[in-house]
């Protein structure tokens, strides 16, 4: 049966957030605000919640604590806000709930809630509906009522009685809807137009002009900073892995004591810079490396299209502003923005993005090709060599696995985001300097391959820390 048709905006896709996992933070964290808000309405106020408790199953418990999940739960129970959370402060503010073990929900009222046993994991238990579930539960006046909500990548979080799939986003009429890359491809050539114009027309079914140019600047301006912070703070990733951080180790190698305070200035200095072809290498790395290092200490990120591929799109994107043969404007900066967001939402909407659902080919794999579909087009590729780029890029990411050592959004995590980025630049280059009529393989196709061997993928390999590198690799904690 052909999946529901979906109106998803590229705006659905890259979302400003919190590390280290869209499905096991951002996700459950919208789950329980979402759910808040439903609990109020249904009550007419929580005064009568005196308790508090969330059960984790599926992969949620399984890697929850290594990504987590835990500290995402306390903050929305909180109040705090994905986007604009101090996240310097989230440690303290965790700890500061451990140790009221109350949260007060509205009004002033106050139910209580203790971390420490008041998130349940159930890891050998997962709910029907998806391999990221959890259950909300309240005592109201004495008696326990509960509701289950699903996590299924990207930060998208769906009720029990919601289609997995649906997003509930099949409501919005689009000039131009696109379920497939065929019906983008007819949409582009009935107006002899670019993806980007195909997209810009359909994002304003849901905003202004000038609410779209300023919501992708923010994308682009959070994308930036998490380069530059990144590449500008040492020392070791939390979780016990030992982690050191690589990326301001590579930078300061390949720009000396050159250096600037601010990002758009560095931005400068490394265009500025005449570097060979290795070294453009080693800083499409770094960028990747360090957006992704950010997202493992819990730093602001954009999900592209979840939070264990961030750095994908940063660094492709870096790569055409820092090392064009001219300047790149602000303009075709949120134009690369809008392709790769409507490439996710094919992949979406045709497959997963979900690693618990698909492996890391479900997200960094998408993440590349998104990346190399923008690429294309800002090179000056055609519609087809944009779909042509974004397939080569998804096909040489087929079956790979979700196997998160200790189940830290670490190793390999964060050097498959380096892989990405530079799978997305070299298949853009292959497309525009190739010719559509001779690839055998289309983005169609590649697409509904990502969601066959997501389903015939074994669970043990789908962001359940239970196969791969995860049981393979011996871990030694380092005694600090």
């Amino acid at each position: 049966m052909d999946p529901p048709r979906e109106a998803l905006s590229v705006f659905d896709m890259l979302k400003i957030g919190v590390g280290p996992s869209s499905s096991h933070t951002l996700g459950p964290w919208r789950a329980l605000q979402r759910w808040l808000r439903e609990l109020d309405d249904e009550l007419g106020g929580l005064a009568g919640v005196s308790a508090v408790r969330v059960h984790l199953y599926g992969s949620l418990a399984l890697t929850g604590t290594g990504h987590a999940t835990d500290k995402a739960i306390a903050l929305a129970l909180l109040g705090h806000e994905p986007e604009t959370v101090p996240v310097e402060s989230i440690s303290t503010f965790v700890a500061e709930l451990a140790a009221a073990r109350v949260v007060h929900l509205a009004d002033g009222h106050s139910a209580t809630f203790d971390p420490a046993t008041d998130i349940v994991f159930h890891p050998d238990e997962r709910l029907p509906g998806h391999a990221n579930g959890m259950i909300c539960e309240a005592v109201v006046d004495g008696r326990a009522q509960s509701s289950t909500f699903y996590s299924i990548g990207g930060g998208f979080v769906l009720a029990a009685d919601e289609v997995v799939g649906s997003g509930g986003a099949a409501a919005m009429v689009l000039p131009h809807p696109s379920q497939t890359p065929e019906e983008l491809r007819a949409h582009c050539a009935g107006r002899a137009c670019r993806i980007a114009d195909v997209v810009w027309s359909n994002e304003q079914a849901w905003r202004t002009p000038e609410e779209i140019r300023r919501q992708l600047g923010e994308i682009w301006r959070v994308m930036l900073e998490a380069v530059y912070r990144g590449c500008h703070t040492d020392g070791l990733l939390p979780g016990g892995l030992g982690v050191r951080r690589r990326a301001p180790a590579l930078v300061r190698r390949l720009l000396g004591d050159a250096d600037a305070d601010e990002p758009d200035a560095w931005v400068d200095l490394i265009r500025s810079r005449p570097c060979r072809f290795s070294e453009v290498l080693q800083f499409v790395s770094a960028f990747a490396m360090a957006v992704n290092e950010e997202n493992a200490d819990l730093g602001r990120v954009v999900t592209a299209p979840t939070n264990g591929a961030a750095g994908v799109i940063p660094a492709v994107l870096l790569y055409h502003v820092c090392f064009s043969e001219r300047a790149v404007s602000e303009d075709e900066i949120l134009d690369f923005l809008m392709v790769a967001g409507e490439v996710g939402t094919l992949f979406k909407k045709g497959a997963t993005i979900s690693a618990a659902m698909g492996g890391c080919q479900a997200e960094v794999g998408v993440s590349s090709a998104m990346a190399a579909a923008a690429l294309a087009e800002a090179l000056g590729g055609s519609v087809d060599q944009a779909m042509m780029a974004a397939e080569i890029a998804m096909e040489h990411h087929l079956g790979m696995t979700c196997d998160p050592v200790a189940g830290l959004v670490q190793v390999p995590c964060i050097e498959r985001n380096t892989m990405g980025a530079i799978k997305a630049i070299n298949a853009a280059e292959l497309a525009v300097a190739g010719n559509p009529d001779d690839a055998r393989v289309s983005l169609g196709d590649v697409i509904r391959a990502l969601r066959e061997t997501a389903e015939d993928m074994s669970d043990r390999y789908k962001e359940t820390s239970q196969g791969g590198l995860a049981v393979n690799v011996s871990v030694r904690v380092p005694e600090c």
